[in-house]
């Protein structure tokens, strides 16, 4: 299956750069390129991208408004976001996982991990830099949250509908372990582990694992050390 990929970036350079490094791939297509938020919510409505590597700033509609617009609209729900920053710490990281967003890369990062994390994205299997986002969320929730100060979005009452199995899941994936890192440590296979966070993922509306941890930040399962 040719993974489709949404370029949205304000520029032009950086865009060329990338598209030409995704489709140096075989499995890989550059399906539009954007200069704006509005822009990419659009072609990603018209053309059926499976990826947005979204720029957090871009004039006019930003990368955080544009990832919120992606990932609650019914019809782009299979449509994976990968925010890209300059800054290795970002609070507007932390508002876009919120917003449904699949994880963040560095702008300055290798091509082989682009081209990885275009493929975990696309798979939904895995965050992106889960050692770098979790230390990122664990920072500015044990701020108070986003940028406003609010408090996360999450009661801790919705950890009820888990199983304790999940939520003993839940506090590794959290930890940034893959699926076969917490089946090592759990003494359980893969496949069940995997069960266990998809069932996880739907009681509690989680779009991926990346907001996966952000839930569990938010409702206090795991603390932020400081």
């Amino acid at each position: 299956m040719t993974i489709k990929v949404l370029l949205a970036d304000d520029q032009a350079l950086l865009r060329s750069a990338f598209r030409v490094l995704v489709d140096s791939e075989p499995d890989m297509e550059v399906v539009g390129e954007a200069s704006d938020g509005a822009e990419a919510v659009e072609i990603a409505r018209d053309r059926g991208a499976d990826v947005v590597l979204m720029d957090i700033r871009m004039p006019g509609t930003d990368g955080l408004a544009a990832t919120r617009m992606i990932t609650q609209d019914p019809r782009l729900e299979d449509v994976r976001v990968v925010m890209l920053t300059t800054f290795e710490v970002d609070e507007y990281v932390v508002e876009s996982l919120r917003a449904g967003a699949s994880g963040f890369l560095g702008k300055g990062a290798e091509p082989d991990e682009l081209l990885a994390a275009i493929r975990i994205a696309a798979a939904g299997e895995a965050l992106l830099s889960p050692v770098a986002t979790k230390g990122l969320i664990a920072k500015f929730l044990a701020q108070g949250g986003g940028r406003d100060g609010e408090s996360g979005a999450y009661d801790a009452a919705r950890l009820d509908a888990l199983t304790g199995r999940e939520r003993e899941v839940l506090v590794q994936v959290a930890g940034g372990l893959s699926n076969d890192e917490i089946a090592a440590r759990l003494k359980v296979s893969p496949l069940t582990v995997k069960t266990h966070v998809n069932r996880a993922m739907a009681k509690l509306g989680a779009r991926d694992r990346a907001q996966l941890v952000v839930i569990s930040y938010e409702t206090g399962l795991v603390r932020p050390r400081g």
